[in-house]
Order: structure tokens, then C-alpha cells, then sequence
């Protein structure tokens, strides 16, 4: 990645004031970016934006995806160069109980975004952020390509789907011959510090460790893509660089996932978890019979992604969880959490392949497939 790429550019987030934006935006702040916020206020106490004050040197604008005319204001107002759209109700069991709510921030929050763009000049790059549960996942042992068909069980991932294929339409009837290059990307399970956000194994995790209570799984055979946080980010502003430089040939649907070792059951992490936590951490299972069906197999090809932009996972599941068990015993210590989290920046740009000069990991094999070159 070129880090002075970024100096100056002007980056709109929406949802920055969640889990995964607030780690985008202190990462765009560090490389120079002019970052303007859209978005509710945080949606969880605590929050990473809060702790980390990630308000602090952007413009940040409280606002929802849903007001269509609040929207394209922004973008009148503040004429961005870059838009980076995180905003979403991103829970699959909220998606159950609200699923009215979920569609209509999901798919017509993402309709305002892409029509307020196509009415804004001097939007070069647009990256729009869905989910790998946008996949019809068959919960076949073979990773989903980009190619694949779009689906979804629950509310939550098929909104996620029919956001790709609004995504595609927007593309191809208003961006193709415009100077707007359009891409969404997908990435597995995110962890990382300073996510608080309901029905989420790390969370739950940390939640009940820092009680001296046992981690309680609900399906502890479940087999997901685990990485942390910043894998992805990194590859979102890889594929925004490109797209400024390149246009339309990279205006397309990306994965990000982790390598296949990343892959592993609920079970296998908890066991992680609970070493790195120590002080007796442990989990039991509570399989309740439920109506609310939950996926036990996903896995993400980032082949394309490896392969044209060279990007690569620069952290396993047991590193990303060990960084992340390192950010909440820092927060349950009461450490300056902004310093810690721009610490932890800073350490994975030191040891990361992103940055210029740096040489590839020699005699590694990434990817699903074993011919994979």
C-alpha cells in the first residue's frame, strides 16, 4: 500500500462510529486523510470510537443512511474524493427480531449512498462494504469465489445479498462510463479491540472473563473465517488505490477472507481464547434448540484479491486473537485505550507486507489450493 497515497485525500465513512469504522477511521487519521464521519452515534457502552476518541481531527456528521436528503447534503457539503461505506445493521439475530428494520437500513440505506454519489462529482473511488454471508451458502467445504450466486437465510445475510446485486445494478447503469469507480468487498468474521456488539463470540468471551465468569457457546461446532480487524481494512484502502489509479478494471466484487488455517470452529477459538485470557478462563456449551437457523460452514477464495492487488492476510487466527485478548486486558486495567489502539496500528503496519520495499514471506503457501502459485 502507498501510505502517502492517502495524505490529504478527502475520505467519507459512513458507520464510522462503529466496531470496524472506528478502527478505519483512526487508521486513515494516521495515514493523513481528511475523514468525515457519517453516522449514528455509537451503537454500544462502551464503544471503540469513544474509548479510542475517534472523533478527535475529522468531521464528523450524526446522521441516518436512511434520510435520503441528510445524505446527499453531506455529500454537497463536503465534496469527498473516497467513499467508504460501512454503515449497516450487521447482526444476524437482531435481523430476526427487527427484519423490517434490517432490510430497510441495509438495502434502501445502501440505495441513498449509491444515489447521492452518482449526484456528487469528484467521487473517484467507492468502496461498499457487505458481508460473506451474502453467498447462497450450500455449507459445502469449498470456499465461495466472487462468481458465486448471491442468497442468504436469515434477514440479515440475504440483505446482505441483495445489497451486492443493488451494488451490480448501480455499476452498471450509472458508474460504468462515469470517473466513479464502484466495488464492494466481503471479508469473514472480523475480531479485534473494542468491539462490544451483542451475540458475538469474542465479546461474549471477554464479557464473561472479565467477570470470572465461563464463555457460554450456543454452537461451538460452527466453522467461520477468523480475522482481525485491520486484514481487512488494509485491503479495502489496497483496492481504493487501485481504483483511483486503474477505474473500472477494478470495479468489482472482492473477497477478503483469511488463509484456510484461519478457518476453524466456534470451539477451537474459545480453547484460543481462553489460553491467552488465562486466570482459569474457560467456556461450556449451552446447545438450546432454536427456530433461528445459523450457518456451521463458511468459508471466503481471496485468491483474486492475492492475486491482483497482492494482498495477504498478515495475521492468523491465533495472532489476531492474541493482539485482541491484549487490547481488552489493557481496557479492564484502564489504560488510555486511544494510546493503545494507535499502538496497535502502528505495530501491524511494522509488521506488514503493505508497505513499500517490504519483501513477500518466503516459502508460504496462502490461499484454499494447493496449485495456487
Amino acid at each position: 500500500m502507498n501510505t502517502k497515497f492517502w495524505d490529504s485525500k478527502r475520505v467519507l465513512i459512513t458507520g464510522n462510529t462503529g466496531f470496524k469504522g472506528s478502527w478505519l477511521t483512526l487508521l486513515l487519521q494516521s495515514l493523513g486523510a481528511e475523514v468525515i464521519g457519517f453516522s449514528l452515534p455509537p451503537p454500544t457502552e462502551p464503544s471503540l470510537f469513544e474509548l479510542s476518541r475517534a472523533d478527535h481531527g475529522i468531521v464528523m456528521v450524526y446522521g441516518d443512511i436512511r434520510n435520503r436528503s441528510v445524505v446527499q447534503e453531506t455529500m454537497d457539503r463536503y465534496r469527498p474524493q473516497i467513499v467508504m461505506h460501512l454503515a449497516a445493521q450487521s447482526l444476524v439475530r437482531a435481523s430476526y427480531e427487527n427484519p423490517v428494520e434490517t432490510y430497510d437500513i441495509n438495502l434502501m440505506g445502501t440505495v441513498h449512498i449509491l444515489d447521492a454519489m452518482r449526484n456528487t462529482p469528484g467521487i473517484k473511488a467507492a468502496v461498499m462494504v457487505t458481508s460473506d454471508k451474502c453467498y447462497e451458502n450450500q455449507e459445502q467445504d469449498r470456499p465461495y469465489r466472487e462468481e458465486d450466486p448471491m442468497g442468504g437465510y436469515d434477514p440479515y445475510s440475504s440483505s446482505k445479498g441483495c445489497d451486492e446485486l443493488i451494488i451490480s445494478a448501480y455499476r452498471r447503469s450509472y458508474f460504468s462510463n462515469n470517473n466513479t469507480a464502484l466495488a464492494s468487498v466481503r471479508a469473514g468474521n472480523v475480531v479485534g479491540g473494542g468491539d462490544w456488539a451483542k451475540d458475538r463470540l469474542v465479546v461474549d468471551a471477554m464479557q464473561a472473563f472479565m467477570h470470572g465468569k465461563p464463555l457460554v457457546l450456543r454452537n461451538p461446532d460452527a466453522v467461520r473465517p477468523w480475522q482481525h480487524v485491520l486484514d481487512p481494512l488494509y485491503g479495502y484502502l489496497m483496492l481504493a488505490e487501485k481504483m483511483w489509479e486503474h477505474g473500472a478494471s477494478y470495479a468489482s466484487a472482492w473477497n477478503f477472507g483469511p488463509g484456510r488455517e484461519s478457518s476453524q470452529s466456534v470451539s477451537q477459538l474459545a480453547n484460543m481464547l481462553c489460553r491467552f485470557w488465562g486466570n482459569g478462563a474457560c467456556w461450556v456449551s449451552d446447545k438450546v434448540p432454536s427456530d433461528q437457523h445459523e450457518a456451521n460452514l463458511l468459508l471466503l477464495d481471496a485468491r483474486k484479491a492475492e492475486m491482483n492487488l497482492d494482498w495477504y492476510p498478515q495475521m492468523d487466527a491465533a495472532t489476531s486473537l492474541a493482539w485482541t485478548v491484549e487490547w481488552y486486558r489493557a481496557y479492564s486495567k484502564g489504560a488510555d485505550m486511544r494510546e493503545f489502539t494507535l499502538q496497535q496500528l502502528s505495530d501491524f503496519a511494522a509488521l506488514s507486507r503493505f508497505y513499500p520495499n517490504h519483501e513477500p514471506p518466503k516459502n508460504k503457501k496462502y490461499g484454499f489450493y494447493p496449485d495456487h502459485p
